[in-house]
């Protein structure tokens, strides 16, 4: 039987578990006072719907860029380095958005601005999951990974429904622009949380090569364990199309449940949006253990999670009742939130602890592809045909994650059917029941 998180290893287990539960609070908290009003933002210092989702666009291009050479610096520096470098880029990058709103600059100002965004994420993706996994085997953690990752989702979104409910009010009380202020002021304090609490545990530091070797040697080992293991292939391929449908379809319906509203300076309305998804993300994040084991194979619920999604855009695009919107929110929330821990526990029971930062930062690199890739489209079609149109779409390209997963699922790896915290992968997704994998995302859904 599963052991509960709290008797999986002691005290330091639990240490470890309660240092990133608290960063998982404080970034999301961060993150999430702009979820709300960030279209309505960029909207409202003058750019269009393409221009706006096109700023995303860059944000997931700066991550694209970046991902690799940071995940350099997680592996050379340590993973407490890579994030406190993040937290200080993210603070003085969302300093510099609000001075573009207040200026009226031009978007090809946004766009630099939005990649040095990307640039801050970087340095999270990968390593503090793999911080959290690599810390958790080194303190003698046994227990199921879904349900450290099921707790993080559900404490990552009670922040995000504070956080994304607050900035809304702050905005309506005050103007667009403070919250992106009280974004970048709470990120200042984690990065002194993260210098007292964060300590590197069961990794050591590959210092010595050169920032381009070191690069080389990162890259290679993301392709070897990466798209060069089959399982963990097909199973990146579906990030592209979660990661780029779930940027896009996050910010649009913001303006989308305005329009639904018929008031488009309802802001509190607006940050409804994220309000809705956090609410929906504290239930996925609750019933995914308990979902996991009415399944033998992790796949199963990833499968049922993607065609849930799916279906669920579908018809929030097709609705013209404000409430029904809402309901089919939910359902989206509900299910991605479902399948976001299984996925992370999947992903890396078959990934090498040596290899873990890297091959997660090549999954959030491939994802920052289909977001620069798809936000663009899809904030055309809302140009062209309208918000619902655009979500129309959506849902299609959503539903191209389906094959992916029938494709990792048919490769049969043990990681599939594991339940208990896996040994030290050999990178074929072998490991000994009982032993430790991984864990992100601290990197939110939203892009800026």
């Amino acid at each position: 039987m599963t052991a509960p998180a709290s008797e999986g290893g002691g005290r330091a287990a639990r240490r470890v578990q309660g240092t990133y539960y608290t960063l998982m609070l404080g970034n999301t908290l961060a993150a999430s006072f702009i979820w709300g009003i960030n279209t309505l933002f960029l909207l409202d210092a003058g750019l269009t719907n393409l221009e706006a989702f096109a700023a995303n666009a860059f944000f997931s291009l700066g991550m694209f860029v970046f991902e690799i050479p940071t995940g350099v610096v997680a592996d050379t520096l340590g993973r407490r380095a890579s994030y406190l470098l993040g937290t200080i880029t993210l603070a003085v990058t969302t300093a510099l958005y609000w001075l573009l709103w207040v200026w009226q600059s031009p978007f090809w100002a946004w766009a630099v601005v939005s990649v040095l965004l990307g640039l801050g994420f970087t340095f999270f993706s990968g390593a503090v999951d793999a911080w959290l996994v690599d810390a958790l085997q080194a303190t003698g953690y046994r227990g199921s990974l879904e349900t450290v990752f099921g707790r993080a989702v559900i404490v990552g979104n009670v922040a995000m429904l504070g956080g994304s409910v607050l900035g809304g009010v702050v905005a309506q009380l005050t103007n667009l622009g403070v919250p992106f202020l009280i974004r970048a002021g709470i990120l200042v304090v984690m990065f002194v949380v993260a210098a007292i609490l964060m300590h590197d545990l069961g990794f050591t530091p590959e210092r010595g090569a050169g920032p381009l070797a070191a690069t080389r040697n990162v890259f290679r080992a993301s392709v070897r364990y990466g798209l060069g293991n089959r399982p963990v292939r097909w199973l990146m391929l579906t990030t592209p199309f979660t990661m780029g449908v779930g940027i896009y379809a996050f910010y649009a319906l913001q303006p989308y449940l305005l329009e639904l509203w018929g008031d488009e300076d309802a802001y509190s309305v607006a940050g409804l949006a994220a309000a809705l998804l956090s609410g929906a993300g504290i239930i996925g994040g609750f019933l995914a253990p308990h979902v996991r084991r009415r399944f033998r194979r992790r796949t199963s619920v990833i499968l049922l999670a993607a065609i849930s999604s799916a279906l669920g855009l579908v018809a929030l695009a097709v609705t013209a009742n404000f409430w029904v919107a809402v309901a089919m929110i939910a359902v989206w929330g509900i299910a991605s939130s479902i399948d976001d821990p299984v996925h992370r526990a999947y992903l890396n029971d078959m990934i090498p602890s040596k290899q873990r930062a890297t091959v997660l930062s090549f999954d959030s690199l491939l994802g920052s592809a289909g977001g620069a890739a798809i936000q663009p489209v899809l904030g055309r079609a809302a140009d062209l045909g309208g918000y619902g149109f655009s979500l129309l779409w959506s849902g299609v390209l959503q539903a191209f994650a389906v094959p992916f997963v029938l494709l990792s699922r048919a490769e049969r790896d043990p990681a599939d059917t594991r339940r208990d915290v896996a040994g030290d992968g050999d990178g074929d997704g072998a490991g000994r029941a009982g032993d430790e994998p991984a864990a992100d995302s601290a990197v939110p859904p939203a892009a800026t």
